[in-house]
């Protein structure tokens, strides 16, 4: 990797589209450009409409693109959603050098062995990523290049996916008139934000909860070992405050975003707003505790559902418990519920990068950490193109030979 680069991240969400610059400086991550944009054509976290989807990301490039005034031709793309399985499998070849040092070629082998694995037909592998490595029988080994031996052997874990989601999600990108440098799962770039190194050994469940879905990644031992994804989320929240008020859904989201409370007790009675009734031209007003009122049940019953699906995982209290991030959870008042219905430690997690302090910025920061660590870590193997342009836009290939197959092997040398 060059001492000066640029990664763009685009993070394809139920209520926003949001693409982001990162200049990778000498190791060090500086945002330069945040594009957002109103996400249309997704539903519970899926593409419903192709068209409406390429509008709204070529509206959150576009905003990018201005702040930083260069053009963006190639982006990683963050992939969620609950068709998105993990499952173990083990690689096993000899080293090939007659020295008997693992090299590039043999990590790749070895690898590429963990992949031969039996997968029904709609469904496709998105990446691999190696839990650890043996040599000649040594545990433990997170790198082996270097290394002496004769048999290497990798224990990964393969990151699959329906073969309709992945193709759709290239395909509003490449409509967008942008190459998919990458699919990355999101739950590893949060995860790489969002969590320490010892959260990740000791157990610790991140929950990102989106506009209209919830997705729940555990980790433990250092490894992704459990995802999930239900469908419930902040809209959730903004469908119950236009029921009790009796407003439109689009008025009840900027009730929410403005004087929305979580908590009925950390609500403020003397902050009060005037709503317009469906069916009336008179205002009726109401105050934050009213609000709450509405809110507060609903993200209970979130948490609930958080918690009973960690333990349908077959996770139980985890030491490091949880770990918050997501657009919902900006919401004041989010954590003391959290932390009644968890019953164990919570925190939100929050970028500390300038200009997007904000929990829904986690995910797209993530994979910009991500492949900034990923490539930086490699010698060989995927390359990152030219990802910014300051000349015309030039159109995808999606013909372009081998390129669904560079897709597919983001993460096989994942380290």
């Amino acid at each position: 990797m060059s001492n000066n680069d640029i990664i763009v991240s685009l993070d394809i969400g139920t209520s926003k589209v949001r693409a982001i610059i990162g200049e990778v400086v000498n190791g060090t991550i500086n945002i330069i450009g945040v594009g957002s944009a109103e996400s249309e054509g997704i539903r519970k976290g899926a593409i419903v409409d192709i068209d409406q989807t390429v509008n709204s990301i070529r509206s959150a490039v576009d905003h990018a693109e201005r702040m930083v005034g260069v053009q963006i031709s190639e982006v990683y793309v963050g992939i969620t959603g609950n068709h998105i399985a993990l499952q173990s499998s083990h690689g096993v070849v000899a080293v090939s050098n007659e020295d008997r040092e693992i090299g590039e070629e043999d990590i790749d082998r070895v690898i590429q062995a963990a992949r031969v694995i039996a997968l029904p037909p709609e469904r496709e592998i998105i990446g691999v990523v190696p839990k650890q490595y043996l040599v000649d029988g040594q545990e433990g080994i997170n790198d082996p290049r270097g290394m002496i031996g004769v048999r290497l052997e990798v224990e990964a874990t393969i990151i699959t996916g329906a073969k309709t989601a992945i193709h759709n999600l290239i395909r509003v990108v490449e409509k967008s008139e942008l190459k998919v440098a990458g699919l990355i799962l999101m739950s590893l770039a949060s995860g790489q934000l969002a969590l320490s190194k010892d959260e990740k050994y000791i157990g610790t469940v991140l929950v990102d909860v989106g506009a209209g879905a919830t997705t729940i990644a555990v980790f433990e031992q250092g490894n992704l070992v459990a995802t999930s994804t239900i469908p419930i989320g902040g809209e959730y929240i903004s469908n119950d405050i236009a029921i009790g008020l009796r407003t439109q859904l689009e008025i009840a989201e900027k009730i929410k975003l403005k004087y929305g409370c979580a908590s009925i007790d950390d609500s403020a009675p003397d902050q009060v707003f005037k709503v317009t009734r469906i069916g009336s031209n008179v205002e009726k007003e109401f105050s934050q505790v009213d609000l709450a009122n509405i809110i507060e049940p609903r993200v209970q019953e979130i948490f609930q559902l958080i918690r009973a699906e960690v333990h349908r995982l077959g996770y139980g209290d985890l030491t490091g418990g949880y770990v918050l991030t997501g657009g919902t959870v900006c919401m004041p008042g989010m954590l003391p519920v959290a932390q009644a219905e968890l019953a164990t430690s919570v925190r939100i997690a929050v970028p500390d990068f300038i200009g997007v302090r904000d929990p829904s910025y986690t995910s797209g920061v993530g994979i910009i950490q991500f492949v900034s660590k990923y490539m930086k870590n490699r010698n060989s193997g995927f390359t990152k193109k030219n990802v910014v342009k300051t000349t015309s836009k030039k159109s995808s290939d999606s013909s372009k030979p081998g390129f669904m197959e560079r897709v597919k092997n983001f993460f096989s040398e994942f380290i």
